[in-house]
């Protein structure tokens, strides 16, 4: 029997959700640089102890209970000495941030937290022109594997809108020391120190100021985004939203968009839009002990809700993901695009990030129930799939407000409309939630 690795499937019951309904109902993220060791591969349970250790190191950080502006760190760009830690796994070559005509610029941050100063790193991949930039940026803590997963998925998408990718590191200096140790030798970080880091580090984002991180481009929106193990340090954030703000003690994260976030617990609730994604291994895993992550759709003030899940969107993109290259599993593994699914869910979010720009007040629909500035699409997802697993499909419309084709903006002018690939899953349809059994 092969070696199970990189959510590799090699038993009879995880052979069935790949080959029944394109989606893995065991996988993990992994990455060659964590071990730097082709023989070293992450197991499921691997995968699994690391996103329990990242919530225990993060469980508990806030203390603090009565809000206030969080502090800005100082900050330095680094150019050397030796080669950048890059944070990403390779992209196809035609996909890549030269071909997106992208650059990266990394900077150290230091600051304090928990009562003991830090020194971290972030990554600012960004258009090469400036005019390019749409005004959003995607946050991410980094994966403990030493990547930024999310970009990966999404990277088609980001890239071709014009977003910011923002990595945060949050833990894993090691690895940092262990690639160059000249480049890296003043980085430090603490246990517990992750929230304040992520509040820290948005609120410098937040603050703007030609020489910051920025350089000046206009921030329109700020995203906090996770996978896995980074999800797990989003959701260990939230508390902490609450918590430390930005200027005028308003949100340092303008919404979240979790997936895989590996548990079976509701999402707190937050005073900014909140979209999670579970993936088959969530729907699939829990499902016999009822999904209790899901609970009703929110859309007043402090509970702006959503839970989507796309049939057959498995934890890992192996359509991409170099370490399934070539593809060390016994059982064909799912080639569900996760980009186009996650894409389909960020560009929702975005969605109800600009109808808040453009008016107040609850949720309205045309006269009739018609609605104009709805995209009237259909998710490309498999109903005769999603009823072999039970749990993911199909279903009406999800109501959004009558706008005028919610287009995004960038310094006043309107931004082109999503890809085609996008608009096709753009009008993503929802389960509606159910009841924990």
């Amino acid at each position: 029997m092969a070696r199970r690795g990189f959510g590799c499937n090699d038993s009879a019951s995880d052979r069935f959700a790949v080959t029944q309904s394109s989606g893995l109902r065991r996988a993990i993220l992994a990455s060659s640089s964590f071990l730097r060791n082709a023989t070293d591969r992450l197991s499921l349970s691997a995968m699994r102890y690391l996103t329990i250790v990242t919530a225990l190191l993060v469980a508990a950080q806030t203390s603090q209970t009565t809000p206030v502006v969080a502090p800005i760190p100082t900050f330095k760009e680094v150019s050397g000495p030796g080669p950048m830690f890059s944070g990403l796994q390779r992209l196809p070559m035609d996909e890549d941030l030269a071909h997106f005509k992208y650059i990266v610029k990394e900077y150290f941050i230091s600051g304090t937290a928990q009562g003991q100063p830090y020194t971290t790193r972030i990554l600012v991949r960004r258009p090469a022109d400036a005019r390019q930039f749409s005004g959003i940026v995607l946050a991410e803590p980094m994966h403990p594997t030493g990547n930024s997963w999310m970009f990966h998925f999404l990277h088609t998408y980001v890239m071709s809108q014009g977003h910011i990718s923002l990595e945060i590191v949050t833990a894993s200096v090691p690895l940092f020391t262990q690639a160059n140790v000249e480049r890296y030798k003043s980085l430090a970080i603490a246990d517990a120190q992750a929230n304040e880091i992520l509040a820290q580090v948005g609120a410098l984002m937040k603050s703007g100021g030609s020489h910051g991180p920025l350089e000046g481009l206009p921030m329109r929106k700020m995203i906090l985004m996770g996978t896995s193990a980074s999800a797990t340090a989003l959701t260990a954030y939230l508390p902490a939203h609450m918590v430390y703000r930005a200027d005028g003690m308003k949100p340092i994260f303008d919404g979240f968009l979790p997936t895989s976030i590996g548990g079976n617990g509701p999402i707190m609730k937050v005073d900014v839009p909140l979209i999670l994604m579970p993936t088959m291994t969530e729907i699939v895993a829990e499902a016999a002990t009822g999904n209790r992550y899901r609970r009703p759709d929110g859309d007043v003030p402090g509970d702006q809700f959503r839970i989507y899940e796309v049939a057959g969107m498995a934890h890992n993109d192996s359509r991409i993901n170099p370490v399934y290259d070539p593809d060390p599993c016994k059982y064909p593994v799912s080639r569900f695009p996760q980009g186009l699914g996650l894409s389909a869910g960020l560009e929702r979010l975005m969605v109800v990030l600009d109808v808040d720009d453009h008016r107040a007040g609850p949720r309205e629909q045309a006269p009739g129930g018609a609605n104009p500035g709805r995209r009237a699409v259909r998710a490309v997802v498999g109903d005769q799939q999603a009823h072999r697993v039970g749990h993911a499909h199909t279903v009406p419309d999800d109501p959004v407000p009558a706008i005028p084709s919610h287009p995004r903006r960038r310094a006043g002018k309107l931004r082109m409309r999503p890809p085609q690939w996008v608009e096709i899953l753009g009008a993503l349809r929802r389960r509606p939630a159910q009841p924990a059994s």
